[in-house]
């Protein structure tokens, strides 16, 4: 087939939404409506599926145009489609596969979804988005509230422009304007909703300033070995307060240059001291989010890589900001212990987590509430106790 008309990809569009309503993601008509009413494949006429090469190599398949009906099954289906790579690392390794890291998606449908609803916008509303990508978030925000009332900014100059053409050629023409998202909208206009397609360390001051009291933000607060959805709400003092959502997902992080992702500087890796039995496995960490976020709280700058040793042993391991370690087995008879190397303290720190968390009923990401104060500080803390976390600065 050529490329699909709107009319013959609209019982794609309406299985799509159906789909995230029947899942629970689409909770309200309006925006059944918008994703019913919005052709996301205008938006991903290219994009890359992730695969393994016969040489063993993940790749990523580079795929260009919707000209069949699998095409469209692929588009309209709940997941995520990367559509451009990081020039610095991609690199060709035949005609149509790359290696390279993602810098732009086409965001799974059901994450978006429950953003939106999150955001609970009203007729009326101006809303800024930040990070445009390929436009089809600020298209359905444009069906369901008027384009004139949707301003999304990104890094990316080409992006905006490649955005502009797919929002275009969907009927639609909200502002769009190059720059650092971070920064808020170039204008300095207030708005009533303020929703991150990006990771951030911290609420930006600017968003704080472009709100309005009542003003509700939705983003990704990325806090080190995880992070989340918050939704939090503006007040008179500049105070944002909320919590995490139960909108579970991840995004990119934030870039300051429109090319590269900043590459952190670790410290050097500490020597060997010890192994030790283990109340916490590789698996308790891997398996449960909100555990992973509670890491994040008891280990600021910490990280989790994946280490393979000599003999091929896959271990995850949790990588203090001092070069402190400790590596949990994946698999095999050590699964049960913990080896590790320099500050001692950060072994028993993950262990005191995993004994507060159990302690407490184990609380879902949605029971954590967060909160940034008028200064720029910020913390988080158990809803039901009040138990509090100071984030680092």
């Amino acid at each position: 087939m050529n490329a699909p008309t709107i009319t013959q990809a609209r019982p794609y569009m309406a299985g799509l939404a159906d789909e995230l309503t029947r899942s629970g993601a689409i909770r309200s008509s309006e925006w059944s409506q918008a994703f019913s009413s919005v052709p996301r494949h205008l938006f991903v006429p290219r994009w890359f599926r992730q695969e393994t090469n016969d040489r063993g190599i993940a790749v990523w398949r580079e795929h260009h145009g919707v000209t069949t009906a699998d095409d469209l099954s692929a588009v309209y289906r709940d997941q995520t489609l990367v559509t451009a790579l990081d020039p610095d690392t991609a690199e060709q390794v035949d005609g149509t596969a790359w290696t390279g890291i993602p810098t732009s998606s086409s965001t799974l449908p059901s994450l978006m979804a429950g953003m939106l609803e999150d955001l609970a916008v009203q007729d009326g509303d101006r809303v800024l988005e930040i990070g445009t990508g390929t436009g089809y978030n600020a298209a359905l925000l444009s069906a369901r509230l008027g384009e004139h009332l949707v301003h999304s900014v990104d890094i990316d100059p080409d992006l905006v422009r490649t955005a502009q053409d797919h929002l275009s050629s969907a009927g639609f023409t909200p502002q769009l304007v190059p720059g650092d998202g971070t920064r808020g909208y170039p204008t300095g206009d207030r708005f009533d909703r303020i929703i991150a397609t990006c990771a951030v360390p911290a609420v930006p001051a600017a968003w704080i300033e472009q709100s309005r009291p009542g003003t509700i933000l939705v983003a990704d607060i990325a806090l080190g070995i995880e992070g989340g959805l918050v939704r939090l709400e503006v007040d008179e003092q500049g105070r944002a307060l909320g919590h995490f959502t139960a909108t579970a997902g991840r995004f990119m992080a934030a870039r300051s240059d429109a090319r590269t992702y900043a590459v952190p500087q670790r410290a050097g890796r500490a020597a060997e001291t010890g192994t030790w039995p283990s109340p916490v496995t590789a698996a308790d960490v891997r398996s449960h989010y909100p555990f992973r976020l509670l890491l994040a709280l008891y280990l600021p700058g910490a990280e989790i890589v994946y280490h393979v040793d000599e003999s091929g042993a896959m271990a995850l391991q949790i990588q203090g900001p001092d070069g402190s370690w400790a590596r949990l087995p994946l698999a095999g008879d050590a699964v049960s212990t913990v080896t590790c190397g320099g500050d001692p303290g950060l072994r028993t720190r993950v262990e005191d987590a995993w004994r507060w968390w159990n302690d407490s009923g184990r609380p879902s990401h949605d029971r954590f509430g967060y909160a940034r104060e008028a200064d720029g500080t910020a913390y988080v803390w158990h809803i039901p106790d009040g138990t509090r976390w100071d984030i680092p600065v």
